[in-house]
């Protein structure tokens, strides 16, 4: 999800010790390859994996900022253990490195595998 991507990657530009905390880290079965191997690991044959992707809009960066201040999740229980000063430093970083509009909506990228298998 770029939602999350572009959190994990602002916070491990600003403390590196955060990468441990990263989904796409701590979940490798989310790349492309990994569900391949499972299926063909679990004796599945003629194996496709494709992407189901779709476009998640955020009224401005405000409606993206907002759930990671709720404590619950890896990131944002990140943003809760945070300082004030770190606190501003992340979201400042990470809406300099967003793709937003002067104003208004804009739109990141959810993705999920599909996986199709013959037994």
């Amino acid at each position: 999800m770029e939602m999350l991507r572009y959190f994990w990657d602002s916070a491990s530009a600003l403390d590196p010790r955060t990468h441990s905390l990263d989904e796409g880290v701590r979940f490798p079965i989310c790349q492309p390859d990994a569900p391949t191997q499972v299926c063909i690991d679990a004796g599945l044959h003629q194996v496709e994996v494709d992407d189901l992707e779709v476009s998640v809009t955020f009224a401005d960066f405000d409606d993206y900022w907002s759930p990671f201040l709720g404590g619950q999740g890896p990131a944002p229980g990140y943003v809760a253990g945070l300082g004030t000063t770190d606190r501003i430093a992340l979201e400042e970083h990470l809406r300099a490195s967003m793709p937003l509009r002067e104003e208004g909506p804009f739109s990141l990228v959810a993705r999920a595998w599909v996986v199709r298998a013959i037994p």
